[in-house]
């Protein structure tokens, strides 16, 4: 399994448990991945860190000072 995290900018969009879609975009050296249709956005990865899976769990939903963060998790 594997877990990355997505920075949300608004509460309630997903809940812990739901199955997400993930889309892929590509920099020139380097890929990034939203929780469709637009709910949350990764860091970029490299391509060793590439994900694979086009689709996920909510386990968890982190509010910080700088503000929520969705875990998903991955059959990977």
């Amino acid at each position: 399994m594997r877990q990355m995290d997505f920075k949300m900018e608004r509460e309630g969009l997903v809940h812990v448990g739901d199955s997400v879609k993930i889309s892929e975009g590509v920099l020139p050296s380097s890929w990034y991945y939203v929780v469709e249709p637009a709910v949350a956005m990764s860091a970029n990865y490299s391509l060793r860190e590439r994900l694979r899976s086009q689709e996920g769990i909510v386990k968890e939903i982190k509010q910080t000072p700088r503000g929520f963060y969705v875990v998903v998790e991955f059959d990977e």
